[in-house]
C-alpha cells in the first residue's frame, strides 16, 4: 500500500513528525481505540502508558502490520487485513489523525494526501517478500540514504525492527522471517537486491521527466 503527498508535497519534515507518524500508526492499528490519539497525547505519561499497554495486551488488530517506511513525501505498509473493511478504516484513520497534527503545526488546512491510495493484493509467498524488501530498500534506491550502513540505521521503517530480535515493535515479523533461517540470510535478501533496485529507480526516473 502507497499514498502520497498531494502535489508531491513534503508529509513528514522532520523527526517529530516521523515519530508522530509511527505512533499514529502504531495506535489506530487497533479498533475499538478509547480515545482520539490526539486527547490521549495531552493527558499524563501514565495514562498514556496505560493504554498502550492494554492495546498491545488485550487490543483488538483491525490490521498486522508487515513492514512500512516514512519517506519525505510518501509512505509504503505491507498489511494483513484481521478484520471486514480494515485496510480502509484503518488508513483513513491514520491519515485524517496525522494530517490534522500536520495541519495545525505547519498553520495550514486542507488534505495533504491523495485522496485514493494505492494497493496491491499479495497473492503469493514471492510477491510477499519482493514487496517486503522493496519497501525496506526505499531509502537507498531512492538515495535518501547514500549506503547499506545508513539504510540499516533508518529510523523510520521496519528494517531496523526486524534486525533487532529482541524488540517488540510495530510490525508483525513472524511471517516475513519464517522464510529464513536467522537474521543473516533475511539481511542478505534485502541487500543483495540494492543496487539493482537503484538502477530501476533511475530508470523510472528518466522515463517519466
Amino acid at each position: 500500500m502507497f499514498n502520497r503527498g498531494i502535489n508531491r508535497q513534503p508529509t513528514f519534515t522532520n523527526s517529530w513528525e516521523k515519530r508522530r507518524a509511527i505512533l499514529t500508526l502504531k495506535f489506530y492499528r487497533f479498533s475499538g481505540t478509547p480515545v482520539r490519539l490526539s486527547i490521549l497525547l495531552s493527558t499524563s505519561s501514565s495514562n498514556q502508558k496505560e493504554v498502550f499497554d492494554k492495546l498491545e495486551n488485550s487490543g483488538t488488530p483491525q490490521v498486522n502490520i508487515l513492514s512500512y517506511c516514512l519517506m519525505p513525501n510518501h509512505f509504503h505498509l505491507l498489511l494483513r487485513q484481521k478484520q471486514d473493511n480494515g485496510i480502509s478504516i484503518f488508513l483513513g484513520n491514520f491519515q485524517n489523525s496525522y494530517t490534522k497534527y500536520f495541519n495545525a503545526r505547519n498553520k495550514r488546512d486542507g488534505s495533504l494526501f491523495l485522496d485514493q491510495f494505492k494497493a496491491l493484493r499479495i497473492e503469493t509467498d514471492e510477491q510477499l517478500l519482493q514487496v517486503a524488501r522493496y519497501i525496506h530498500l526505499n531509502p537507498y534506491s531512492s538515495y535518501l540514504v547514500d549506503s547499506f550502513d545508513n539504510l540499516l540505521n533508518y529510523p523510520y521503517s521496519s528494517l531496523g525492527e526486524y534486525l533487532k530480535t529482541s524488540s517488540k515493535g510495530l510490525c508483525e515479523k513472524e511471517t516475513i522471517l519464517s522464510f529464513f533461517q536467522d537474521l543473516d540470510p533475511f539481511k542478505k535478501f534485502i541487500l543483495d537486491n540494492a543496487d539493482y533496485q537503484r538502477s530501476l529507480e533511475q530508470i523510472k526516473h528518466l522515463l517519466f521527466e
